[in-house]
């Protein structure tokens, strides 16, 4: 049996060495049309950057490496331009000798990959992107000559190149479209984002596209221009479906290949795996593109154990990722509220600003948590982190819960690991599921941070419950300030009517709306306090 995999890296090469311990006998050619096969390719911008100094520590593997733990045949440099899927063969090109042959297989898996994004801007041709060691070479090389730098796309790979340029002490500028970056997060946990990278000395240019690239500068679309030795286009990728239109192959209404559980194409003798194949949504069972290296490793896994006969299937999509932005973490898993929104989904939000672990200890960092919560089965959607150390955690623990079927007011009952140095006796986690089951069982109501203009409009008075010395340190415009610690002296200051009551962060604001409930006045509490509402408003200036 002769099982052919076109593309390595993640999906292919876990399918190739899969494959291999599943089968002494078969025979597996992998074909790569660049120069090397088992990268680290989530690596590539930090090498550039030269965080990671030896280019040699993202060779994971080489063909004669390869060849000689799985006996596997990896050729490199060669490109597959034709498949017949009637006659079961492809037309491979040998990029070196510039010669083509014909090769024949019983099974063929392709693992194409996604190719970045390249809009029809006057000048592109001159824009480096990111997509294999030949790509890092080329940008380290550039990078060596250059002062300046513009970045066309803020998402994760976009900011990740503009810190590693600024780390090699590059001037760097983001270019991005939308009124924020790394859109799967939601605007207000964005705005401390974009704090940390203009704090980092990284100028970040929002609601703005570039119009032309020039030999020195780039245009923006408002007239201005840029300085830019260097232009790198992060823009995004999209599934690389050449070789699939060629042969006749079936694509998804999202543009990716379109494949079963098995990872079939719609030729039963043709598998695709990884950031070419569309994904089924976690929550919707929907099509979906997540381009992540987790599911691309997990599909080239699977896809063996079914060529070689085993029961086997993909498993739906969260899109769990995380990024490190200028020593920040910001990390989300399944849908955000804009998305949500969209979609005209019933949603609950909560937001927490915890610390990374107890406060006692040194070194105690501050995160931003959001959970997103179906209203009426309690079922987590999805959350995002923004913080320092711990964020990957929380992220990690919520992806797993969603996978489990945990709901979100079950959070406050996982039993979490707790010292000092790396939580607190009530993980944020847990507290994210106090606050689910708060609002399930109706002990307090919530007022979104987007939502208070309109509250104060209807009538409703803000009272804060802050001490005097935070309330003098800024305050909601129009807001009543009687502390939490007083609240039960000084009822009857409280005004009647529709109350909206915050503290910093939620907890004291939560404790001030159960005083005034039982005291027969209803209050709803501004989920994250002033300190949301306040992130809210950076990002929608």
């Amino acid at each position: 049996m002769r099982i052919v995999i076109v593309g390595g890296v993640a999906g292919g090469m876990s399918a190739a060495t899969r494959l291999r311990r599943l089968s002494e006998d078969a025979e597996i050619v992998v074909l790569e049309r660049s120069g090397h096969v088992s990268f680290a390719n989530c690596g590539l911008p930090y090498h550039v950057g030269g965080v990671i100094e030896q280019r040699g520590a993202l060779l994971l593997q080489t063909p004669a490496s390869l060849g000689a733990r799985f006996g596997l045949d990896v050729r490199v440099r060669h490109e597959v331009t034709a498949i017949d899927p009637a006659a079961r063969t492809l037309t491979v090109r040998d990029l070196d000798a510039g010669t083509d042959e014909q090769l024949g297989y019983d099974a063929l898996v392709l693992s194409p990959g996604a190719r970045p994004v390249r809009p029809p801007i006057p000048g592109i041709e001159r824009a480096l992107s990111l997509r294999d060691i030949e790509d890092t070479d080329a940008l380290v090389a550039a990078a060596g000559g250059s002062g300046t730098a513009v970045v066309v796309g803020g998402g994760f790979i976009g900011v990740e190149m503009a810190e590693n340029l600024a780390h090699r002490g590059i001037s760097t500028t983001i270019v991005e479209a939308m009124p924020q970056v790394m859109t799967p997060i939601d605007p207000e946990m964005a705005a401390p984002v974009h704090d940390r990278i203009r704090t980092a000395g990284i100028g970040l240019e929002l609601g703005a596209t570039v119009t032309a690239i020039g030999e020195r500068d780039v245009t923006l679309a408002d007239g201005r221009t840029l300085p830019a030795d260097l232009v790198v286009a992060a823009i995004g990728v999209r599934p690389d479906t050449t070789l699939v239109d060629a042969a006749g192959l079936e694509r998804g209404p999202l543009g990716g290949i379109l494949v079963d559980a098995s990872m079939r194409t719609s030729d039963a003798d043709i598998y695709a795996v990884g950031d070419a194949v569309e994904k089924v949504d976690a929550l919707t069972g929907d099509s979906v593109l997540v381009p992540l290296a987790n599911t691309a490793n997990r599909q080239g896994r699977m896809v063996a154990d079914v060529i070689m006969g085993r029961d086997a299937a993909d498993r739906p999509v969260l899109g769990t990722a995380i990024v490190g932005v200028c020593g920040m973490a910001v990390a989300s898993t399944g849908w955000s509220e804009k998305r949500l929104k969209a979609a005209g989904r019933a949603y609950r939000a909560i937001h927490t600003h915890p610390a990374s672990h107890a406060g006692y200890y040194p070194g105690a960092e501050g995160m931003s948590l959001k959970l997103l919560v179906d209203p009426e089965t309690d079922a987590i959607l999805g959350a995002q982190a923004v913080g320092g150390e711990g964020v990957d955690k929380r992220i990690d623990v919520i992806a797993t819960a969603i996978t489990g079927g945990i709901t979100a007011s079950r959070l406050a009952d996982l039993e979490l690991a707790y010292a000092p140095q790396f939580s607190s006796a009530k993980d944020p986690v847990n507290m994210l599921g106090y606050i689910a089951r708060n609002l399930r069982e109706g002990l307090v109501e919530t007022i979104q941070w987007d939502e208070l203009a309109d509250a104060v409009a209807d009538g409703a008075t803000v009272l804060d419950v802050r001490t005097p010395k935070e309330f003098a340190a800024g305050a909601i415009p129009g807001a009543v300030n009687i502390p939490v610690d007083e609240l039960r002296d000084r009822l009857d200051e409280v005004p009647e009517g529709g109350l909206v009551v915050h503290c910093a962060v939620g907890l004291r604001g939560y404790i001030a709306c159960r005083i005034l409930e039982q005291h027969g006045q209803h209050a709803r509490n501004l989920d994250g306090g002033i300190r949301t509402w306040q992130a809210g408003l950076s990002a929608s200036a």
